[in-house]
């Protein structure tokens, strides 16, 4: 999900009888970026990151683990801007998947991740294995499928910011998880469990989704939830709909972007706290809304604010939003505190954003992923 304001249209093209494919354009603002922080603010970061070792991995890893579950991928990106994936004269492939790109955003940030999923037992998914693994995202509960495909999706880069996508899932392998697959060993050693709502939309998926969730939420893990609204995936507005709201009591953190206010409150305004309040359910410890060049939107039981944003000229917005994520959940995995400290969280949020920010300087999602030292100094430069 890109850190911007989107409008959607849709359409759907079926290829032949075994592939099925739908796009749709999303059209995305600028990200927000960094704006002026206080030394003090970079210095609080930089004091908290001593929770890990020389920026690499935890004293006590297993202490601030984030597991994410749902789909990995393979998006395949035109290597020129401005053309439709008709005309597109050559695509680079480049790993994705919202889950996965969080899983590594916050390894690149020096933090302790694990992904859990299901790919295709063929050259793309063994890729994708090697992909976390190389990136020191813990695979144990990856899954390859023999009967099915990893799932590709084709994404365009046009000159104006437009997204156009186009998905290969008939069934793909990410659809197929099934509940006896899970390593439920490692989802209880998490701190967070982060998940979307497109392993929601079919079987066995969605019975593994709920299955990992509840046993999170019994070991007393902490639920991240980013809806990642793909309409075209499902069969219908109104089952999207009631499909990402059918898990929302559950969560204790929940990610929004303002078109999946509109779309979740059936057209109400997004930018109105009464409508945005009416999300907040008695247990949400913390609502985030990304709004694209003006930063993000913040709602606690206790205090809501605005953490500022800078526009930046995007390149690829792919990925964008899972930077975001994974920037804040790097954060609270080391210190939950952060929910009850506005002060820290707004820091904490800073550091967020430009993690979205740098990400759409570069193509692709998981290689465009900053690491902690880039985040830093980018705060750093901004300052001065």
């Amino acid at each position: 999900m890109a850190l911007s304001s989107s409008s959607f249209c849709f359409s759907s093209l079926a290829l032949g009888h075994r592939n099925s494919v739908r796009f749709y354009s999303q059209r995305s603002a600028k990200a927000p970026c960094f704006s002026c922080h206080p030394p003090t603010m970079v210095a609080r970061l930089n004091l908290q990151g001593k929770a890990f070792p020389g920026d690499g991995v935890p004293e006590t890893k297993e202490s601030s683990l984030v597991v994410c579950f749902g789909e990995m991928l393979i998006d395949f990106v035109p290597t020129i801007s401005g053309v439709s994936l008709a005309d597109a004269p050559a695509f680079k492939k480049a790993p994705g998947g919202a889950p996965a790109n969080v899983a590594v955003g916050i390894a690149r940030l020096g933090g302790s991740s694990a992904f859990i999923g299901k790919v295709g037992e063929d050259e793309f998914g063994y890729m994708l294995a090697d992909i976390l693994k190389e990136n020191n995202v813990n695979n144990d509960g990856m899954r390859f499928d023999p009967g099915a495909r990893t799932a590709l999706a084709f994404v365009t880069l046009r000159r104006d910011g437009e997204r156009e996508f186009m998905f290969y899932r008939n069934p793909s392998a990410d659809m197929l998880l099934q509940v006896v697959e899970l390593d439920f060993d490692l989802i209880r050693k998490a701190k967070i469990f982060h998940y979307g709502s497109i392993s929601l939309i079919t079987e066995p998926c969605k019975s593994a989704h709920i299955a990992a969730a509840k046993a999170a939420k019994d070991a007393g893990v902490v639920l991240s939830y980013d809806p990642n609204l793909r309409l075209p995936l499902w069969p219908s507005a109104e089952s999207a709909r009631e499909g990402i709201l059918s898990i929302w009591d559950t969560a204790d953190i929940i990610k929004i972007s303002e078109e999946e206010i509109s779309f979740l409150t059936k057209g109400e305004d997004p930018y109105n706290d009464a409508v945005v309040r009416k999300l907040f359910h008695p247990n949400l410890k913390l609502l985030l809304v990304t709004d694209g060049p003006d930063g993000c939107r913040y709602y606690t039981k206790e205090f809501s604010g605005r953490v500022g944003g800078l526009e930046v000229d995007a390149v690829d917005t792919t990925g964008a939003g899972d930077a975001f994520v994974a920037g804040i959940l790097s954060q609270l995995a080391v210190d939950l505190s952060l929910l009850q400290k506005e002060d820290l969280l707004r820091d904490a949020l800073k550091f967020a954003n430009t993690c979205g920010a740098l990400t759409v300087m570069e193509r692709g999602a998981i290689p465009a992923l900053p690491t902690r030292e880039a985040v830093l100094n980018a705060m750093l430069q901004s300052v001065t």
